[in-house]
């Protein structure tokens, strides 16, 4: 039997009154896999696309003396974009938010892996490597965006190496860094990708020839680096780039001989110095 079909109203309860008068900060829906496209600097001009998957959080702020927000219209604001979500596109998307669903805030969030060429050091056999990479966008009484990678690299200990007849040992890490770019400033992908990986003992490759593995093993023994030496090389890398005006930078090293992982943190805000 079909449903019956009834001209009257259904009721909307997000819509009625909340007597508790506690706004939350934001509510929404969280986890939804999406396909989106990111512009790349391609040969300089900035109009090569690379598609990947997305997993999106979406949020507003909801006043005091509203009950509910309508966790539909999320969805369906993701789909009005449904034949490009893309870099170029996504503050429309966070203002829609902010219009579908009457807020005076929008969150849009992004996790998304995002693929590199990468040639090997020696033979320069290409390969692609994966990163995870972030996108915060915050839309309200004033814009903000953050933009998070997260860097597989290696570091070979200062102290193994110092009190060892011979080899040292290594650690695969991830070095993980939060920037926001002064107004009107864009920053690739790329060029955040190629300041963060030089600040390991050395980098990681997808293709590896003997000569490549020769060279990424030298060269992490002559670059030995405790997960202190990590993070600060990141601060310093970051705090010269006059590009970016606030960053959070980490290393988390993956011990090989401990049961147990070494971790440091970094914080700065450049506006307020």
């Amino acid at each position: 039997m079909k449903p019956s079909i009834t001209s009257t109203p259904l009721p909307d309860i997000q819509s009625t009154g909340d007597l508790r008068k506690v706004a939350i900060n934001k509510v929404g829906v969280t986890n939804v896999r999406y396909p989106i496209s990111l512009r790349t600097p391609g040969a300089g001009q900035g109009n090569e696309f690379i598609h990947t998957v997305a997993s999106i959080n979406m949020f507003v702020s909801l006043p005091h003396d509203v009950k509910g927000t309508h966790m539909s219209r999320f969805l369906e604001v993701l789909n009005e974009y449904h034949n490009e979500i893309s870099s170029d596109n996504l503050w429309l998307v966070a203002k829609r938010m902010k219009e579908k669903l009457e807020s005076e805030d929008a969150f849009l969030e992004l996790n998304f892996p995002y693929f590199i060429n990468k040639p090997a050091p020696v033979t320069g056999k290409t390969g692609k490597l994966d990163i995870d990479v972030a996108f915060e966008l915050a839309s309200g009484v004033e814009d903000d965006f953050i933009m998070t990678l997260k860097i597989p690299a290696t570091s070979l200990c200062p102290c193994s190496k110092e009190i060892s007849e011979y080899g040292a040992h290594n650690q695969r890490c991830d070095m993980t860094v939060k920037v926001r770019t002064a107004d009107g400033v864009h920053l690739w992908i790329e060029d955040l990708f190629n300041v963060v990986e030089q600040c390991a003992s050395t980098q990681v490759f997808s293709v590896l020839k003997r000569p490549d593995e020769k060279w990424v093993t030298e060269r992490a023994y002559e670059n030995p680096k405790f997960v202190e030496d990590i993070v600060r090389d990141l601060a310093v890398a970051l705090n010269e780039d006059d590009r970016i005006v606030w960053y959070q930078c980490s290393s988390e090293n993956y011990e090989s001989i401990h049961n147990h992982n070494a971790y440091a943190f970094i914080e700065r805000d450049k506006r307020t110095e």
